[in-house]
């Protein structure tokens, strides 16, 4: 996963980049292996901007538009550099090549610490880039889209002025030096001008240049503006196109009704009784894919028919391994595995053994998070159309090189047969990362007779055959000396690892129960704290459970874990949370300055105002760095009569390095908050006998605008590379508001979610010992 192919030149300025295909033609991200498609009056000028005629500007875009407003940032970087009218500036899915694979996410699934400057994480660095650059996926995740374009997309635009202004100067036969750029056009001292469209054709006629020299950030014409999305309007206008919107002449419906043990499959149905009036054309068996569950598929004439004709349907099933699994087995698993196991050390230091067994006190702890669902908005879809041995793809997917991969494998046809045109994206979070329902559409597919075919499964079955955010549990040991000073840290956890399961069903990997995912201890093991001996571990459980890429991974529990147990630990050396932070922050500026800043806006430290009802608010804190940003978040928190959770006030601090768009970030954080505190306040996927007891947004549900907090949100000024904006606001408002809670009422949580008008939501389960006294029993097996 190596950065794309550019080299500093020694001995000539910062930020003039050698480019292209001199040095080592297959690390270079400019051009494209073949050229870009174009259209009418259209010529590509490298493989991420075309111009037209009349001046409009298309750039490519490789990443996956799910809500986060990544279209817009990436665009605004390439126009900057290009200078060209934002106005005229649109944008188009890229074609898969590999100047368009994902190397930063994978970086950052790298085991270091981020203030770890060791050569040998350089070393690893550069190893993964130039592996990933060569062999790697497009891939929209980890919140590395900006992070990892920013010099590429900086590059492409200014070799692409580079040209025009080069193919101006050949025409007017004056100096390139002389002539300027601005708002899409070429200017000369002389009074000559020219729009792009009037040079595109001559640039393109223009070598691909050696250098280009990238702005300064006082240069920035577009970078750092709050412009709003590049596709608003056609979200507004009711234009834009989602997975579920693909309407191809001739389309079927399916829909699907899988095993409701997790990781089955059907061992016979009989759909003779389904009524001609739902419109059903077929009823077949689906095997599981990639990991997935199997099932019985229904294609019919309008998605009515299909979606009521399979839920009708009562196969017999072949449940999986998972069957006499339920959440108090789980849990028990969990404690048993820390009871006897240490767990692989992601980061050690001093000798944590010896400074506990002399702190002047000591404290220990446990934390729980349940597993929880994706649920985006928009349900797991996919249209497939095989026809002549060759396969049109409509879906709203992550990683668009591995669905044309697994749709080949699935038909039979080599990839060049498959073209697949990702469509906008109703939310993912994580989930649509996975090839299960793209591999099962195009199984789907086949049965079509040539038929274009939209397999949708319905919100129940999207909820009960997911891949969950893993379930966890952790434990804390710290000591204080007689000055309350901290001097001993230690935590393990243990859970399930995602990247084993994941490279598994997706890249055909053996099992390698490899001990150091660091997903499963990111969030605990690399923050900024200063303790002087610590250990951090994670012990990794091996559960019949299919788990995933949930949005902020690990960082998602293990902030609640660590944060409010610094709070615990603040309470018992008798300090304000705020003041020990920042005792553990001496060598971390920009981290202490996010913490003060927080703490500054949220007027720390002064009462807080009643609740609207008049009820006593309180505030809890939380810091957290994710995905190369630092996140500081206040929560204002009061008890209803009836003693549930209301938030009222977030405020939310960021240092994201250079903020190219302050709207599209304010935006992210206020959404990854209202996510989090979804799941902080009221999500749990509960098990029974291996089936999930939730099954849509009344068991699982989301923070509505009634009860939505007010969030204020504050952008660290920076000229730094700029960091993920899309995850990181998501892990510190649990803390938060724990922390809050504990401020408010003295009792400290130590399990999500945190409010216990939760309890009334769940379906008990008959195995769990808690629930023995229910009558309810888990939805029928057979």
């Amino acid at each position: 996963m190596m950065k794309r192919r550019t080299f500093l030149l020694g001995g000539v300025g910062a930020g003039v980049l050698l480019v292209g295909w001199t040095a080592m033609p297959p690390g270079q991200r400019l051009t494209t292996s073949k050229p870009l498609p174009v259209e009418g009056t259209q010529v590509a000028l490298n493989g991420w901007v075309k111009i037209a005629a009349d001046s409009t500007v298309t750039i490519m875009m490789c990443k996956s538009e799910m809500g986060q407003g990544v279209h817009t940032g990436l665009a605004m970087m390439l126009a900057d550099e290009l200078d060209a009218d934002w106005s005229q500036v649109k944008v188009e899915n890229a074609p898969i090549d590999r100047i368009y694979n994902d190397q930063q996410s994978i970086v950052d699934d790298l085991w270091f610490r981020p203030d770890d400057e060791s050569e040998i994480k350089r070393l690893a660095i550069w190893m993964v880039r130039k592996f990933t650059r060569e062999f790697g996926v497009n891939t929209t995740g980890g919140s590395a889209s900006l992070n990892d374009l920013w010099t590429p997309m900086r590059e492409a635009g200014a070799s692409a002025r580079a040209m025009l202004v080069g193919a101006a100067a050949a025409k007017w036969d004056v100096r390139t030096a002389d002539c300027t750029v601005e708002g899409g056009r070429i200017m000369h001292p002389s009074g000559r001008t020219a729009s792009f469209g009037e040079m595109t054709a001559l640039a393109a006629q223009q070598p691909l240049p050696r250098r280009v020299d990238l702005k300064k950030p006082a240069q920035f014409r577009i970078i750092g503006k709050p412009l709003r999305r590049i596709e608003a309007a056609s979200k507004t206008d009711g234009s834009a196109r989602f997975g579920i919107d693909v309407l191809p002449e001739g389309l079927l419906y399916a829909s699907v009704n899988m095993c409701p043990t997790l990781g089955g499959r059907v061992a016979h149905f009989d759909a003779s009784h389904l009524p001609a009036k739902l419109g059903v054309i077929k009823a077949f068996a689906v095997a599981p894919y990639n990991g997935g569950t199997g099932g019985v598929a229904v294609i019919a004439r309008d998605m009515y028919g299909a979606l009521t004709a399979a839920a009708d349907l009562k196969p017999t099933w072949h449940e999986g391994p998972a069957a006499k699994l339920s959440s108090a087995d789980i849990d028990a698993r969990l404690s048993k595995t820390l009871d006897s196991e240490s767990g692989h050390a992601f980061y050690t230091l001093g000798n944590v053994d010896a400074a506990l067994a002399t702190a002047h006190q000591k404290i220990a702890r446990e934390y729980r998070a349940p597993y929880l669902a994706h649920a985006p908005v928009e349900p797991v879809n996919c249209t497939v159309q095989f026809k002549d041995g060759a396969a049109t793809v409509w879906v709203a997917t992550q990683m668009p090189t591995l669905a044309r991969r697994h749709v080949a494998k699935v038909l039979d046809i080599d990839e060049d047969k498959v073209d697949l045109r990702v469509q906008l994206l109703g939310g993912a979070f994580g989930r649509r990362l996975e090839m299960d329902y793209v591999a099962q559409a195009a199984a789907i597919a086949k049965e079509a007779g040539g038929r274009p075919v939209q397999t949708l499964w319905s919100r129940q079955q999207d909820t009960q055959h997911d891949f969950y955010r893993p379930a966890c549990l952790s434990r804390f040991e710290a000591g204080l000396d007689a000055d309350g000073k901290l001097v001993a840290w230690r935590n393990t956890s243990a859970g399930q690892a995602v990247v084993p399961q994941a490279l598994k069903r997706t890249f055909g990997m053996p099992d390698l129960h490899l001990p150091f995912d660091k997903t499963t201890s990111e969030g605990a093991f690399d923050q900024p704290y200063e303790w002087p001996n610590v250990r951090v571990a994670h012990a990794f459980v091996e559960l019949p459970v299919p788990v995933g890429f949930w949005r902020s991974v690990g960082h998602s529990h293990q902030a609640f874990f660590t944060e409010c147990f610094m709070d615990e630990v603040a309470a018992l050396a008798g300090k304000d949370p705020v003041e020990f932070r920042a005792s553990l922050l001496a060598q971390h500026p920009k981290h202490l300055a996010v913490l003060q800043s927080a703490a500054a806006h949220a007027h720390w430290g002064k009462p807080v105002a009643p609740a609207p009802d008049g009820a006593r608010c309180a505030r809890g804190i939380a810091l957290h760095q994710a995905f190369g940003s630092i996140v500081a978040q206040v929560a204002e928190v009061s008890l209803a009569p009836d003693r549930s959770v209301r938030v009222h006030r977030v405020v939310c601090v960021i240092d994201c390095g250079t903020p190219v768009n302050p709207n599209l970030i304010a935006q992210q954080m206020e959404g990854g908050i209202i996510f989090g505190l979804s799941s902080a306040l009221q999500n749990e996927i509960t098990i029974c006998e291996g089936q999930v007891m939730q099954s849509n947004f009344l068991d699982f549900p989301v923070v509505r605008m009634s009860n939505c907090p007010a969030i204020e949100v504050y952008i660290m000024p920076s000229e730094e590379h700029p960091q993920g904006v899309g995850e990181p606001g998501t892990p510190p408002i649990a803390p938060a508001v724990a922390n809050a809670l504990f401020a408010l009422t003295g009792e400290r949580h130590y399990s999500l979610p945190l409010d216990p008008d939760t309890v009334r939501l769940r379906t008990p389960c008959p195995l769990d010992p808690a629930n023995t006294a229910s009558k309810k029993t888990c939805p029928p097996s057979t």
